[in-house]
């Protein structure tokens, strides 16, 4: 009981990071373009940004409290503002939600914060968001913006300049999870939950696969998708099912919805790997079914960023995309890490990580297979 009431302690934790200061008047940009099909009007609008103080926004589709991706993305923000102080960079969190409903309202709150006028910069992140994004960068061309971890269109969309596309190499930090489940597994199965069948959630799967079956090729891997980034009762179900059938290592790329693996795999004595941030650190309660996490390491990336374009060296108009060998990603390699995977497991996972660093490893990637790819690729390893 002691340890279901943390769990849920912990899924409904958000932490809203407001920060304010005092405004000074700066010089007036007009920012006017029609916006038909949105029928929104943009008014001529003032950049009030305070002084030298840097303003940025991170707008997300969804809610702090995950103990993942987005608590990754506020912290490296935080970290960054604790660093200079905030009257050199402050920055503001909208949490929108991420369910169905709370989409509708993803562009008015974009269109919001362009026409306040106070953000050198808005950030946001995923694919949910980028219709509203289209509609605020044609609406605000000198507004900048920052979209991660969803491949923006460049050339199908005017080559705007506006924006920075931010990517990360999942497909490469997956492979390790992947080899080490294969090489822990005892079943001879390993299971997968995502969040959304999705680009970025298929190239967590296909790298998780790739490194699983080059480690044993007989192991099968079971894949549940919740369809949403929200439900954790339903990821706990689809994960108990997973479990129940025989899988006893299991890894979650789903946001608030993943803890419930994380829960699933505690009920029935698994384990299940993490994602995004250190969830045995944030979850202690369920530290003992969490080998290590893979780090998609948004926030310190989201700290580098910002600290170019305060530089005047962020290339917008432009895709980065991190890997290995730019520290955009990682496992968690501590003492618990040590604790619960063996030595021999973690030597062969560096090993790989170095043949991949090196481009002796090619790892799979969602964005170059076709949908009849990757399905053969499931249906390659799937439970009979």
């Amino acid at each position: 009981m002691k340890k279901a009431l943390a769990f849920a302690l912990a899924l409904t934790m958000a932490a809203t990071m407001m920060a304010g200061c005092g405004k000074k008047e700066k010089e007036t940009e007009a920012a006017t373009e029609a916006a038909t099909e949105a029928g929104v009007e943009a008014e001529e609008t003032e950049k009030t940004t305070s002084g030298d103080t840097y303003q940025a926004a991170l707008l997300v589709p969804g809610t702090l409290g995950d103990k993942s991706f987005w608590d990754s993305s506020n912290e490296g923000l935080t970290k960054l503002r604790d660093e200079l102080g905030e009257d050199v960079f402050n920055f503001k969190v909208e949490q929108m939600g991420g369910d169905s409903a709370d989409m509708a309202n993803y562009e008015p709150t974009f269109l919001d914060y362009c026409a306040s006028g106070e953000y050198d910069v808005i950030i946001t992140g995923s694919w949910q968001t980028v219709d509203a994004l289209l509609t605020s960068m044609e609406m605000y061309p000198d507004q900048k913006f920052i979209l991660f971890d969803e491949e923006f269109d460049f050339e199908g969309n005017g080559n705007p300049e506006n924006l920075y596309n931010l990517l990360f190499k999942q497909n490469e930090v997956s492979y390790l999870v992947g080899a080490a489940a294969a090489k822990m597994s005892e079943s001879g199965t390993i299971c997968f939950l995502g969040g959304m069948d999705g680009k970025v959630i298929n190239d967590f799967l296909v790298g998780y696969i790739q490194g699983a079956v080059d480690t044993n090729p007989d192991i099968k891997v079971a894949v549940s998708m919740v369809g949403n980034y929200e439900d954790s009762a339903k990821g706990k179900d689809l994960s108990l099912a997973m479990y129940n059938a025989g899988a006893d290592i299991g890894f979650n790329v789903a946001g608030n919805a993943g803890l419930g693996l994380i829960e699933a795999a505690s009920e029935t004595g698994k384990l299940a790997f993490g994602v995004d941030s250190d969830q045995a650190a944030l979850l202690p309660d369920y530290a003992d079914s969490i080998p290590t996490s893979a780090l998609k390491n948004v926030g310190d990336a989201l700290y580098r960023a910002i600290k170019l374009d305060m530089e005047g060296q962020l290339a917008y108009g432009t895709t980065e995309s991190l890997g290995f060998a730019d520290n955009g990603v990682g496992l968690v390699e501590d003492a618990h890490y040590e604790e619960m995977v063996p030595e021999e497991v973690r030597t062969y996972v560096a090993d790989l990580q170095q043949q991949i660093t090196d481009g002796e490893i090619t790892v799979y990637t969602a964005g170059e297979m076709t949908t009849d790819e990757i399905e053969e690729l499931k249906a390659s390893v799937a439970v009979q």
